[in-house]
């Protein structure tokens, strides 16, 4: 009789003293696990990357573009000057040459404001060049960049008198206006949608893979609990069954006795 309480006792004193949640501090993750967590984080990287690059090279010229108003110009004279510009042109791996190529300008008149100002191509012409209508890459052929100046200056001495689209900038005093914006607003939605979408999936990965962990560590804590909690409340049933059946057997002892016993 002195073996089950003991054994109750035990078990009940290790549930005490020894808490069951300590066995399974952390589950340990697997090679899957790992591998996904380190997606998501270069996923993460990459995007941040992402959004630093098409900062500086995308977004910072669009907000300057984003200044410009359209209106329409006339033009009024193209010209190809007489001094060519000096430029550089790579010939191979570690080869570089000097060349030379034409500078193109044209004479505008802006509708609005009958202001006359010098037209380029684009927002990246003028921060190159602010004097030329464009600047044509560099090679040795000096033919053909002559050629191709003298195509762009036919263009406009046709529409010489005709209104066509441009814009300028109202806030600025230098007398510049762009043909044509390199940057418009799709370009700038592709630029922050993209790096937002790989950002999103990277975080996304990260935490549905902590998710699951948790999970699983509550999954095994709970697990515990009820495995110890079962085990503990078996030996307190086979100590009360065996009391009854003790109680039963000396019952059925103390008749026979009784029946027995001489009268």
């Amino acid at each position: 009789m002195t073996a089950f309480p003991a054994s109750g006792k035990k078990r009940e004193t290790d549930y005490s003293d020894g808490d069951p949640l300590d066995v399974h501090k952390r589950l340990s993750s697997s090679a899957g696990e790992d591998r996904a967590v380190l997606l998501g984080f270069a996923m993460m990287g990459f995007s941040v990357l992402m959004f630093f690059l098409l900062g500086t090279t995308i977004l910072k010229p669009f907000m300057l573009s984003a200044q410009r108003e359209e209106s329409t110009c006339t033009a009024i004279h193209t010209d190809i000057m007489d001094h060519w510009l000096d430029c550089t042109f790579t010939c191979g791996v570690h080869c570089r040459g000097q060349g030379k190529y034409p500078c193109l300008q044209v004479l505008v008149n802006l509708t609005h404001s009958g202001q006359k100002a010098l037209l380029h191509y684009n927002e990246e012409a003028v921060q190159i060049n602010p004097k030329c209508f464009y600047t044509p890459k560099c090679h040795q052929d000096r033919n053909d960049l002559l050629n191709s100046a003298l195509d762009i200056k036919e263009f406009f001495d046709h529409k010489n008198g005709t209104p066509f689209s441009c814009f300028y900038s109202p806030d600025s005093q230098s007398e510049d206006v762009i043909l044509i914006k390199k940057y418009d607003q799709m370009a700038i939605f592709h630029c922050l949608f993209w790096p937002s979408l790989t950002l999103l999936g990277g975080a996304l990965i990260v935490g549905m893979v902590r998710l699951t962990q948790h999970l699983s560590l509550l999954c095994e804590k709970y697990s515990t609990v009820v495995r110890d909690e079962v085990g503990g409340k078996l030996p307190y049933i086979e100590q009360h069954q065996f009391k009854l059946w003790s109680m039963r057997r000396s019952k059925g002892r103390s008749r026979e006795i009784f029946r027995l016993w001489p009268n």
